[in-house]
C-alpha cells in the first residue's frame, strides 16, 4: 500500500475517530493524526512507525495490526483485539499534519482540556499520553519526565510514554516496549509477571 504526495496531502486537517471500547481500562492519546493515519483511518498508520511492534513486543496484543487501503481503517478482528482487551487510542489533537510540531501551543492545550472531559467520560483505569514534549506544553508542564505522574487524569492514573515515531530515533522497539509495558500492568492490561 502507498500514496501518492499529492493524495497524502488530500489528508491534511482531517481527524480519524477514537477507538474506544466502553469500558476502557487503558487509553492511549497520540499526539495527533499523521497523514497516513488519516488516509487509512488507523491510529499510528506509518509504516515507520513502532507503536504496534512495540505493544507487540511488551505482551500488550498479540499481533501487528493490518493496514489496508485508504479510509478501510481496522479490520473487524483488529478492532475486537482492542476493545476485547479494554485497550482504547485517541489523539490529543484530532487534526492532521506530517509533523506533531505542526501543532499550536493553543491546540494542545485545547487537546489537554478536551482530553480531560474525555477521561471523565470514558472512565478508564490508566490513560497514557505518547508523547512528552505534547504533555509538557499541553498540561502546561515544562519539567515533566517520562513514566508516572504525580497527579490523575479525570481519577486515571496518568502516564506519559515515548513517542514511538520514527523521528523518535533515539528509541528502540525494545525500549518502546518496555515504557509501554509499565502502564498497561498498571491498567490490568498485562499481567504483573509479563
Amino acid at each position: 500500500m502507498g500514496f501518492t504526495r499529492a493524495e497524502l496531502e488530500s489528508y491534511r486537517g482531517r481527524g480519524i475517530p477514537d477507538l474506544m471500547p466502553e469500558h476502557p481500562r487503558l487509553v492511549f492519546v497520540g499526539i495527533n493524526p499523521g497523514l497516513w493515519t488519516a488516509a487509512t483511518g488507523v491510529p499510528f498508520a506509518h509504516p515507520g512507525n513502532r507503536f504496534y511492534p512495540a505493544l507487540v513486543a511488551a505482551g500488550v496484543i498479540p499481533r501487528v495490526p493490518r493496514i489496508d487501503g485508504a479510509g478501510a481503517g481496522l479490520s473487524p478482528d483488529d478492532r475486537r483485539m482492542f476493545l476485547d482487551a479494554g485497550i482504547g487510542i485517541s489523539n490529543f489533537v484530532n487534526r492532521a499534519t506530517v509533523r506533531a510540531d505542526e501543532l499550536t501551543r493553543d491546540e494542545l492545550r485545547a487537546g489537554a482540556e478536551r482530553l480531560e472531559a474525555d477521561a471523565a467520560r470514558w472512565r478508564p483505569r490508566v490513560v497514557a499520553i505518547v508523547g512528552l514534549t505534547a504533555y509538557r506544553t499541553g498540561f502546561r508542564r515544562p519539567r515533566a519526565v517520562a513514566g508516572r505522574q504525580p497527579e490523575t487524569l479525570a481519577g486515571a492514573e496518568l502516564w506519559v510514554v515515548p513517542n514511538p515515531s520514527g523521528l523518535n530515533a533515539h528509541d528502540t522497539i525494545a525500549s518502546l516496549a518496555e515504557a509501554y509495558a509499565a502502564p498497561a500492568r498498571a491498567a490490568g492490561v498485562l499481567s504483573s509477571r509479563e
